[in-house]
């Protein structure tokens, strides 16, 4: 539709996610025509995917229809569609191949897994930002318990139980305990399986994990994870990934970890959207924007979340990636629209944007049962409390009531159980390679097995 055919105005929300939601939300009761374009119809709760990833919860657990959740806000409508490039001059986008107008740009895509230059990495080491990759972890994770099962060769059954994740931020602490969990779990499940001998290897290239959080909070959380087995590598880069594991230097020379399963959690990049708009980007991709958030020179053109890159004036540094950040940057896109639509229809002056500061309410991660840490402002804690916290704070911000209590039922059974009640490999999902069964001791070796079924 062009811009002159429109009554109202347009405003385009590239994005499905916490900006991207946060932006539309405020745009509620604006007298305008609101879009939200994803290439995805869900909106996804990312700080639980690796939960997705561990067989602790479902897909549905953390993932909304975008057209359910906005079916109440009569001036929104959701386009499912990959936008491919963007025009700041003729104020259009493009939809696959098809020109969209807009008279306000919200851009809020994300990020996605860096590998610093590395993307053959990426076939024999995932990432976790979608469903999709989380399933395929997920799969990858069970699928290890099942060859080792059919293991004959202890070095081969080692190699299968073992996990090394690159990337010791929230993601990679959180995914690394509760892999941890899941060892002690299936204990009793396998009949060939010594899973003493599983090794789970958290690596990064830093001096301590958890970068984001105070040192001594850091330094709990090592010792939380240590005491569930993992082993935590420090100051170690990796150079090498392949299928049977990975290379790293470290401050005592090279290494090689032989695992079947390798997860990188290292980093992300913004999106590659933020480079078809030809203005200054930052070392990960993401738009320079101004003190408004929006682009210089387009003050039409607002980018959110993980795409942008903003400068935080009361501590010099950028905002932080995380979802409270993208949630504060969409709600002040959407409001200072709203203002200005509103401003328009009335014919008063356009009030003044004023400047974006980020409230930054806190941090936490869960290591695993009882296990967590948390600092909010000044306040610094760990152990049951946190952990605690933790699950409010998540089951709070999941979107639906039948969403919040299903998870919260859950984290229930597990916590008295020890039970994951996701452990499916499904799809098209299959053995890293063909692996021997043992053998069976009530066949003599003369003596020829029964075909399971008439040859063809």
């Amino acid at each position: 539709m062009s811009k002159q055919t429109r009554e109202k105005p347009r405003v385009a929300i590239v994005g499905g996610g916490f900006g991207g939601l946060a932006a539309a939300k405020a745009l509620k009761h604006a007298d305008a025509e609101v879009a939200i374009i994803d290439r995805d119809n869900h909106h996804l709760f990312q700080p639980l995917l690796y939960q997705v990833a561990t067989a602790a919860l479902s897909p549905g657990n953390i993932a909304a229809p975008i057209r359910k959740i906005v079916r109440r806000q009569a001036n929104c409508e959701v386009i499912m569609a990959s936008v491919t490039s963007v025009d700041l001059e003729s104020q259009t986008i493009l939809l696959e191949d098809e020109p969209y107008s807009y008279d306000y740009l919200v851009l809020a895509t994300g990020a996605e897994t860096n590998y610093f230059g590395n993307e053959a990495w990426a076939e024999h080491a995932p990432g976790m930002k979608t469903i999709d990759e989380a399933i395929n972890v997920r799969a990858r994770f069970l699928l290890a318990f099942e060859q080792a099962e059919l293991e004959q060769d202890p070095d081969a059954q080692r190699a299968a139980l073992t996990f090394a994740i690159v990337g010791a931020g929230p993601t990679g602490v959180e995914t690394a305990g509760a892999l941890a969990e899941i060892v002690e779990s299936v204990r009793k499940d396998f009949r060939h399986i010594d899973t003493t001998t599983s090794r789970i290897i958290l690596l990064d290239y830093a001096d301590r994990i958890l970068l984001a959080f105070d040192p001594k909070l850091s330094a709990e959380a090592q010792e939380q994870l240590e005491s569930l087995g993992v082993t935590v590598m420090l100051r170690a880069r990796v150079t090498q990934v392949d299928d049977k594991g990975l290379t790293a230097e470290t401050p005592d020379g090279e290494i090689r970890i032989d695992a079947n399963n390798v997860i990188w959690a290292a980093g992300v990049k913004a999106t590659p959207i933020g480079g078809t708009l030809g203005v200054e980007l930052d070392r990960a991709g993401r738009v320079m924007v101004g003190d408004d958030l929006t682009v210089p020179g387009h003050p039409n053109v607002f980018v959110v979340g993980d795409l942008a890159h903003r400068v935080d004036p009361k501590t010099g540094k950028p905002v932080p990636g995380v979802a409270q950040g993208a949630l504060q940057m969409g709600h002040f896109a959407g409001k200072k629209i709203a203002e200005e639509l509103r401003a328009a229809s009335l014919g008063v002056p356009t009030p003044a944007r004023g400047v974006f500061v980020y409230n930054d309410r806190g941090e936490m991660a869960i290591i695993g049962r009882n296990r967590a840490i948390a600092q909010i402002r000044k306040l610094r804690f760990a152990g049951y409390f946190a952990f605690l916290l933790w699950a409010f704070i998540h089951i709070l911000f999941l979107i639906g009531f039948r969403r919040k209590l299903t998870v919260f039922t859950e984290w229930i059974w597990q916590y008295f159980f020890g039970t994951r009640g996701v452990r499916l490999i499904t799809g098209r999902n299959r053995l890293p390679r063909p692996v021997k069964p043992p053998p069976d001791p009530r066949i003599s070796p003369g003596r020829p097995r029964l075909p399971l079924a008439p040859p063809p």
